[in-house]
C-alpha cells in the first residue's frame, strides 16, 4: 500500500484558546508528507481540504481514492493542485504526460481517473506537494510554470518581509472551482512571510514550508488576532489555518513556502488585514 492518510477534525476558536503546543500540532500540523515511494495525505474537515505529498523515488506512484471519500477514484468529485519541490518529474493524467521542473505546478480537473507520478532521475526524485478541494465542475488540466505565474513583489527590506508572490493556480491563470495555490520566495535578509497578517472568513488556507535548512525552523503564528499562539515548523511540514485564524511566520534563515486555499470565492485579495500593532 503506497497511499496513507490521516484525518483532522474541525476546531472551534474558543476551544483553541486552551490548546498547548502538542495539541496544536496534533490538530493542525501535517507531518511526514514526503516519504520515498509513498503518497501521504492529511484530510482536514476544514473545507474538506486535503494536503499531501508524493515522492516517486524507485517506483511510479498511482493516485488512489481515500476510504473517507467514498468515491471510485480520487478526483471523482475533487480537483487537485500539484507543485514540484524536488527533482524533475512527470505526472500522467488519463494518458497525457506533463513534465514538471522545480517549482512548476499542475492543475488537474475533476473527473480525471488515472493519475500517476514519476521521477526523471531516481537519485534526485521529484517531490510533489498536493492540495485538493471538492469540485462541482470539471475544468481542463493545465501545466503552469514559474514563467506563467502571476507574480508580484511585496513588502520591504525595512520591515523584513520583501518577497515575491508567485500565483500559480489562481483565477486568471487557471480555471478552478475553488482551489488556489502559489509559492512565495524571499529576498535576502527578509524572514516574515505574511505581514501584515490577515484572516479570510470565506476560506481556509494551508502553508507548506520548504527550503528550510535542517538546523533551522520557522515560527508560525496562528489563532484569532487577539488570541494568538505559535508553533515551530520544520522543513516540508504543512499547517492548516481555519477561517478565524491568522497565518504568518518568521524563519531563522532563508526558506520558501507554498500557500493553498479553498472556500467560497476565487478573489485572491479577499483578506481582512490585521496590522502588527493590533495582534496580541
Amino acid at each position: 500500500m503506497t497511499t496513507k492518510y490521516t484525518v483532522q477534525h474541525n476546531v472551534h476558536p474558543q476551544d483553541f484558546k486552551s490548546y498547548d503546543t502538542q495539541t496544536i500540532r496534533e490538530r493542525f500540523l501535517a507531518d511526514g508528507l514526503m516519504k520515498n515511494d509513498e503518497i501521504n495525505f492529511l484530510y482536514s474537515y476544514i473545507d474538506r481540504f486535503v494536503i499531501g505529498g508524493a515522492v516517486p523515488s524507485s517506483n511510479t506512484l498511482t493516485l488512489e481514492s481515500l476510504d473517507a471519500f467514498k468515491s471510485e477514484y480520487f478526483l471523482e468529485r475533487r480537483e487537485l493542485g500539484v507543485i514540484n519541490v524536488g527533482g524533475t518529474g512527470t505526472i500522467t493524467v488519463d494518458g497525457v504526460t506533463y513534465f514538471l521542473d522545480y517549482k512548476d505546478a499542475l492543475y488537474i480537473g475533476a473527473g480525471s481517473k488515472e493519475v500517476t507520478f514519476s521521477s526523471n532521475d531516481k537519485s534526485k526524485p521529484a517531490r510533489f506537494y498536493l492540495n485538493s478541494a471538492t469540485a462541482h465542475k470539471a475544468f481542463p488540466t493545465k501545466l503552469v510554470t514559474m514563467a506563467d505565474a502571476d507574480s508580484v513583489e511585496m513588502g520591504s527590506n525595512e520591515t523584513c518581509n520583501e518577497r515575491r508572490i508567485n500565483k500559480l493556480i489562481v483565477n486568471g491563470v487557471v480555471d478552478t472551482c475553488q482551489l488556489q495555490m502559489g509559492l512565495t520566495e524571499f529576498k535576502a535578509g527578509s524572514v516574515w512571510n505574511t505581514m501584515p497578517a490577515h484572516t479570510h472568513s470565506r476560506r481556509n488556507e494551508a502553508y507548506f514550508y520548504f527550503e528550510v535548512p535542517d538546523s533551522q525552523a520557522v515560527c508560525h503564528f496562528m489563532g484569532e488576532p487577539q488570541e494568538t499562539r505559535h508553533i515551530w515548523i520544520h522543513n516540508e511540514q504543512a499547517i492548516v489555518s481555519p477561517s478565524w485564524s491568522i497565518h504568518s511566520g518568521a524563519g531563522t534563515s532563508s526558506y520558501a513556502f507554498i500557500w493553498g486555499m479553498a472556500g467560497e470565492n476565487l478573489d485572491y485579495g479577499d483578506m481582512d488585514f490585521v496590522q502588527p500593532n493590533e495582534i496580541l
